[in-house]
């Protein structure tokens, strides 16, 4: 073998030292606290445009409040028609509130907003997919069977609506009607969907909050009165007052 190719032998069979990694460095207490936020998420992600005696309103931001999750708040004067204005209708097509802004993008009706918050942020989900199914068909028989008497009563009582008593008598039966339906099933479990608290739950409870102003005792449905109580110790509540103030709330 001649002497070049020797050295190509050589030269082909030296082995390179392997790379060690590069070492970490360590990560100051202030770009932990960083790392952290952005974990979570900005704390100006949410601003919730919603009326301090909507029902809905205070659904949506019991969530945020339940979740530990910070938002800004945006008063819409419904009163002086805030809420038919062009620049709101850009954000709600409905003219209604609450509605939710998320980053760039805008969300209406509380039950769906709820539903997305639970996806996004990962709280009072279900677990699984009949679990998901069952909170959904919850939220659907909410709005139908138990929010709209116990509403339309509370705004009866506070002169936002009028409607006579025969129209009264309907609502009031349809509403104690809706609580038979909801004692009987929290006989079966301290939940509406099993062994924790859902998005159901917060529906539900956004509803009963106002009953008494609808003229609802509660305290007739011994397994409702329980599941409020149960509800109002979960960490992170708070009352509409603590939660929805007469005027913008900015972080």
């Amino acid at each position: 073998m001649g002497k070049a190719a020797k050295r190509v032998v050589k030269k082909a069979t030296v082995k390179k030292p392997i790379a060690k990694p590069a070492a970490r460095r360590p990560v100051k207490p202030s770009q932990r606290g960083k790392t952290a936020a952005a974990a979570s998420g900005n704390k100006e992600r949410f601003t919730l445009h919603g009326f301090a005696l909507s029902g809905p309103t205070y659904t949506v931001a019991l969530m945020l409040s339940l979740c530990r999750h910070p938002f800004s708040y945006i008063h819409v004067n419904l009163r002086e028609g805030a809420h038919k204005q062009p620049d709101y209708l850009v954000k709600n097509r409905y003219g209604q509130v609450p509605c939710l802004r998320d980053g760039q993008i805008f969300l209406s009706q509380s039950a769906a907003i709820l539903e997305y918050l639970a996806g996004k942020l990962g709280k009072f989900d279900g677990k699984t997919e009949f679990e998901q199914q069952r909170v959904r068909e919850w939220m659907f028989w909410i709005w139908d069977k138990l929010a709209a008497p116990i509403y339309r009563l509370r705004q009866r009582a506070r002169g936002l609506r009028q409607f006579g008593d025969e129209v009264k008598v309907m609502y009031d039966m349809e509403a104690r009607s809706a609580l038979a339906v909801l004692e009987h099933e929290l006989a079966k479990s301290e939940w509406l969907t099993g062994r924790k608290p859902t998005i159901a739950d917060i529906d539900a409870y956004g509803v009963i909050r106002y009953a008494a102003e609808a003229g609802m005792d509660v305290s007739a449905y011994p397994r409702i009165a329980e599941w409020k109580k149960r509800f109002e110790a979960l960490p992170g509540f708070a009352t509409p007052e603590q939660l929805l103030p007469l005027e913008s709330r900015l972080l």
